[in-house]
């Protein structure tokens, strides 16, 4: 393991600590609001995850698709949260 690769190790093991963390709020979590931002925070994490990748492996590519993930991930908390609280998603 050369020098270089230490700090990505160090950040992809918190990344997976804390992912677990949030994981349990998931499946926990004492209200749906609590598990809609844990399930927004995975989606955050795993963008974090696929910009380590693309740097890791120069593939300057994956930014395109952790930028598409996180509008997909913003939209997709908005859409759970309004359906939760309307009971429907359009009127």
């Amino acid at each position: 393991m050369s020098g270089m690769d230490v700090p990505f190790d160090v950040f992809l093991y918190i990344l997976l600590i804390t992912l677990s963390l949030v994981i349990y709020r998931v499946v926990k979590g004492p209200t749906v609001f609590d598990r809609i931002v844990a399930i927004n925070a995975i989606g955050t994490k795993t963008i974090l995850l696929i910009v380590l990748i693309s740097y890791v492996f120069e593939r300057p590519s994956f930014l395109d698709i952790a930028l598409l993930y996180a509008i997909l991930n913003f939209l997709g908390s908005i859409v759970i949260s309004v359906y939760i609280e309307r009971g429907r998603v359009a009127e």
